[in-house]
């Protein structure tokens, strides 16, 4: 039986034009708002962050309310791997943050209220963003700011009707089990259209999914969690099978982690200005004293990750028996609350594997690099979480590819788009990173359609 929640997002998806929201007005009116909600981040002393101290043993970065979150040393060991044992700090946030999208009926089309929002970390400032966008801290009142707008919606749904509701992790590599929950949740009711929020067809956000650092990171992921009206029939890996081999990663793979002290981390320079790879690679641990116009709060101080350059982040995609697939990797990070969640095809920084072994260099990168304009079928980069990291880039790539049916390794396998939509009503299956090519491969039938 055909999903009639399914049915009205691919009605949202196909819809274009709305009478609420003019997408050719879109840049003057996100112009417009850039100019009254802005953040700047500026470099400061570890030490001189106000309402954050390093314990006085360990180094470890800690807000003194005790809560937000805390940045420490991580030990890994990963026996059998091509780097088999590494050193690096990670931000450990325990609390589970709401990331939602409320979703109201407009002449029979479902549209999406979304906010202009800045992060410091945006390298361009103001980007489309979830309706909620926050941590429990955040919302509970921690920072003593103004209250969340919208967040009632999302704390209590016993009055609206829930599209998805399902705890996801962020990045394993820099994020120590850490979960969000990501929420679609619909109102028939009358909602106030606060500044700097606008509501949005599916169709008119996979448009400008299609453009560089306009839809963040957090409102992909929760689009990626959307009911999707795809094909049942076709995959070439019956699901059961699919979780069997994601079961059997997770049972055969080994990873131990063990929390150190930030300052005693091995090959790792720790100066009053933050904490940096000897190799000048990988990532930093910076201070930053962030001011904030138009936000909760007006201006704060914390740490963040800064990444050493832009990322690739690529599906390869082929048709198999009339079927879209995608192939994904089943991989292992350090943060991951389960050991193994599946990945894009490829996922990294190229220019870090210069410091590493060549066995370490991800499979599939150099036929993502190679390929020609007429095998690429998406091409954007895009920011990840601006609250967190600083700068931080991604290429986002979807590349249309010959590898064959047997992609001739255990941890890659093809899997249709229904069997990822089927996995995303489940947490901790698919990856950050490949459920934003979820969203961006759902935009493909945007942008062939307008084009």
């Amino acid at each position: 039986m055909a999903d009639p929640t399914a049915a009205r997002i691919a009605r949202s998806a196909a819809a274009l034009e709305s009478p609420l929201t003019d997408l050719a007005g879109f840049d003057d009116w996100f112009a417009e708002h850039g100019r009254s909600i802005r953040t700047t981040a500026e470099r400061i002393p570890l030490a001189a962050m106000e309402n954050w101290y390093q314990t006085p043993v360990t180094g470890d970065l800690r807000h003194r309310s005790g809560k937000f979150f805390t940045v420490h040393g991580l030990r890994v060991h990963s026996p059998g791997s091509a780097v088999p044992w590494w050193d690096q700090p990670i931000i450990d946030q325990p609390e589970v943050g709401i990331l939602g999208i409320l979703v109201k009926e407009f002449d029979g089309v479902p549209h999406f209220l979304m906010q202009a929002k800045a992060e410091p970390g945006n390298p361009g400032g103001l980007q489309l963003s979830p309706t909620v966008q926050a941590t429990r801290s955040n919302y509970t009142g921690v920072h003593r700011g103004k209250p969340v707008p919208y967040v009632d919606y999302f704390r209590d749904t016993s009055r609206h009707r829930v599209v998805a509701d399902v705890r996801q992790s962020e990045q394993g590599a820099w994020f120590y089990r850490k979960r969000n929950r990501n929420m679609v949740v619909e109102t028939t009711g009358e909602v106030e259209v606060l500044e700097g929020f606008r509501w949005f067809t599916l169709g008119q956000l996979h448009l400008l999914l299609s453009r560089h650092d306009i839809v963040n990171m957090d409102a992909r992921t929760v689009m990626s969690c959307l009911p999707h009206a795809s094909r049942p029939e076709g995959s070439l890996h019956r699901t059961t099978d699919v979780l069997s081999w994601i079961n059997g990663a997770r049972s055969l793979t080994t990873i131990d982690t063990e929390r150190i002290a930030l300052r005693g981390l091995d090959e790792w320079r720790h100066t009053d200005m933050g904490h940096s790879h000897e190799s000048g690679g990988f990532f930093d641990v910076i201070g930053v004293s962030v001011t904030a116009r138009g936000r909760e709060v007006g201006g704060w101080h914390q740490p963040m990750i800064e990444p050493h350059g832009t990322g690739v982040i690529a599906f390869l995609v082929r048709e198999i028996d009339g079927v879209p697939h995608a192939l994904l990797h089943a991989r292992t990070e350090p943060g991951y609350a389960d050991v193994v969640e599946l990945a894009p095809t490829v996922q990294c920084v190229p220019e870090n594997y210069a410091w590493l072994p060549p066995a370490a260099r991800p499979r599939h990168l150099d036929e993502v690099l190679a390929a020609g304009p007429d095998r690429i079928l998406f091409d954007t980069v895009l920011s990840e979480e601006g609250g967190r990291f600083f700068h931080a880039r991604n290429r986002y790539l979807i590349v249309d590819s010959d590898v064959p049916e047997d992609p001739g390794h255990p941890d890659f396998r093809w899997l249709s788009m229904d069997q990822l939509t089927r996995l995303l009503r489940h947490s901790h299956y698919l990856n950050v990173q490949a459920r934003s090519l979820v969203a961006c491969m759902r935009s493909l039938e945007a942008t062939r359609d307008s084009a």
